[in-house]
C-alpha cells in the first residue's frame, strides 16, 4: 500500500500537549492508494458486477485516466480491507491491470457499512429485482439492529419520535411504498432458478411475490411444471397456488391442473411433437431458431404455391 497523505503518528504524550485543532485534523479521513488485490468484496454483496458494454467503457476510461472517484473501504480485523462502495471501480481497475486505486479508509460497524453499501448502489440507473430484494432486506435488518442499540442513529430517533417503522423509513429513503418494500423482500424467499426468471423478465413481479409463499419443494415442482408446459402462471393462478399451499393441499397434480388452466388472454397455441422435426435440425438448436426456420419455410412454400397458380 502506498499512501498519498499520512497520519502524524502522535504518541499519547504528544497528544496531551496538542491543540484541539490539531487533534481534529488528525482524525480527518485521508485518501490512500491500495492494490485492488488487498480489498475483499463486501460479504453477500447483492449487486451484480457484470462484464458488459458499460463495464467495457469503464475499463477503457480507467485505463486512460485511472480511477477518478475514490472507493470507500473499511479495515478488516485480520488485515487487509473490505470494499464498502466501489465494487465496479475495483473490477474495472483489475481488468485494466491497475495495481493501485484511490480509496477512503473509514472505520465502520457492520450495520453502518451495510447501509452505506446499499445506499451507494441504489443510485444505479438499472437495478435487477433480485438486487433490490436482497439490498432492501440487508438494509432493513441493519436498521432494525441499530434500533436495539443505545447509541441510536438519527434514522432510529426519527422512528422513535414519529412512530414510524424501519420499513416505513426505508420506503421514504428509497422512494417506494412500504408495501412495495415488503414485496421486494419476499423475493428473497424464492429458489435461485425462479428468482433468475424474474430478473430475466420471464416471470412478472406480482406472480413471483405469490410464489414466495410456497415451500421450497413446491417451488421446485412448480418450476418443473413450468418447463414441461412451457408457460408461466398468471397472477390469478399464482394466488391459487399460494392458497392451496397454505391449505396443505398443493400436490404435483394440483400444480399441473392449475398451470393447464387457460388464461383469459391466452392465445391458442399450436404444438408439434419434437420427434417429427428433430431430424431437420442439429442437436441443441434453440427452440426460437427452429420456430423461425419453420415459419420461413412455410412462407417460401406459400410463395411457390402462388407462383404456380399464377402460371396456370
Amino acid at each position: 500500500m502506498s499512501v498519498k497523505t499520512r497520519d502524524l503518528g502522535m504518541t499519547p504524550l504528544d497528544d496531551l500537549f496538542s491543540t484541539e485543532e490539531s487533534r481534529a485534523e488528525s482524525q480527518l479521513e485521508k485518501v490512500v492508494t491500495l492494490n485492488p488485490a488487498e480489498i475483499s468484496d463486501f460479504p453477500n454483496h447483492p449487486f451484480k458486477v457484470k462484464q458488459d458494454e458499460a463495464m467495457a467503457e469503464m475499463v477503457d476510461s480507467v485505463r486512460k485516466y485511472g480511477v477518478l472517484v475514490p472507493a470507500l473501504v473499511r479495515p478488516k480485523e485480520d488485515g487487509g480491507y473490505e470494499m464498502v462502495a466501489g465494487h465496479r471501480r475495483k473490477f474495472a481497475a483489475a481488468l485494466a491491470e491497475l495495481t493501485e486505486i484511490p480509496c477512503i479508509v473509514r472505520n465502520l460497524t457492520d450495520d453502518e457499512a451495510t447501509i452505506i453499501m446499499v445506499d451507494s448502489n441504489l443510485q444505479r440507473e438499472t437495478i435487477l429485482p433480485s438486487e433490490k430484494a436482497f439490498a432492501y432486506k440487508m438494509k432493513l435488518d441493519a436498521m432494525k439492529r441499530q434500533g436495539q442499540r443505545s447509541d441510536l442513529t438519527s434514522a432510529t430517533k426519527l422512528q422513535k419520535s414519529a412512530g414510524k417503522t424501519s420499513r416505513e423509513i426505508l420506503a421514504e429513503q428509497a422512494g417506494e411504498s412500504h408495501e412495495q418494500i415488503r414485496k421486494y423482500i419476499r423475493l428473497t424467499l424464492l429458489i435461485p432458478e425462479l428468482l433468475q426468471m424474474v430478473d430475466d423478465g420471464k416471470i412478472a413481479f406480482s406472480p413471483a411475490v405469490e410464489f414466495s409463499y410456497l415451500k421450497e419443494q413446491e417451488q421446485r415442482s412448480l418450476l418443473d411444471t413450468m418447463e414441461l408446459e412451457d408457460c408461466t402462471p398468471s397472477v390469478a393462478q399464482a394466488k391459487k397456488l399460494k392458497q392451496f399451499s397454505q391449505d396443505g393441499k398443493l400436490t404435483d397434480e394440483v400444480i399441473l391442473s392449475i398451470m393447464q388452466e387457460e388464461k383469459p388472454n391466452q392465445k391458442e397455441q399450436f404444438k408439434m411433437p419434437k420427434e417429427r422435426i428433430s431430424k431437420y435440425f442439429a442437436p441443441g438448436t434453440p427452440a426460437q431458431k427452429i420456430e423461425d426456420t419453420i415459419v420461413k419455410a412455410l412462407e417460401l412454400y406459400r410463395k411457390r404455391q402462388r407462383d404456380r397458380e399464377a402460371e396456370r
